[in-house]
């Protein structure tokens, strides 16, 4: 790619991905050797898989090599890719190997939570009690209790805090005020019919 170092770093920007990210590569996912656009493309995918031995999660923080979108190298996890110079993501996260050209979430990585989150850093406060991130609005008015976000939701059973989606149904997890966690199973059951509150 020709160009000044400004326009082969922008080039391609918003124009690759999937529908979970806008980003200009692919991952290589170490556990299986797979190229997927992100972990949740490789994690669909391998929950569908036919022997349910062989279903597993990508840990994120153990993608060790990405594959630029525009060139199709694959290197080593870098913001900028080695051969083509073009950005891979406007955001990019080191630690958990995060490419994000949509920068309009507000991304920022908390090490305390050891995850990258999105609405703005200073929109949130991590407590340390809690051992999760909440809205700034909630800083000194919440109920804290010990790793609340590491319980299980009481409907599904997954752990609150690791919810991103509920594969089956498509929903996210919520926080309640008073920092009781649930998963919006309590709004789709609700509105099915299954349960009323």
């Amino acid at each position: 790619m020709e160009g000044s170092a400004n326009e082969r770093i922008t080039f391609g920007k918003m124009g690759y991905g999937c529908k979970h990210y806008r980003r200009r590569c692919k991952i290589r996912a170490p556990c299986c050797n797979e190229i997927f656009d992100c972990r949740h493309c490789h994690n669909e995918a391998a929950s569908m898989l036919r022997n349910p031995y062989d279903r597993h999660e990508l840990v994120r923080q153990d993608v060790k090599q990405v594959i630029c979108s525009v060139c199709d190298t694959e290197q080593p996890v870098a913001q900028v890719c080695t051969n083509c110079g073009v950005n891979m993501g406007e955001y990019f996260c080191d630690i958990c190997k995060f490419y994000d050209d949509d920068i309009e979430k507000g991304q920022f990585h908390c090490d305390d939570c050891g995850i990258c989150r999105i609405g703005g850093r200073e929109n949130y406060f991590h407590c340390k009690r809690c051992g999760s991130c909440y809205s700034t609005s909630l800083r000194n008015n919440h109920l804290c209790i010990e790793n609340s976000m590491h319980h299980h939701c009481p409907i599904c059973y997954e752990v609150c805090f690791v919810i991103t989606f509920n594969r089956s149904r498509n929903l996210k997890s919520v926080l309640y005020p008073d920092a009781r966690t649930i998963c919006s199973c309590s709004t789709y059951l609700t509105h099915s019919g299954t349960l009323l509150l």
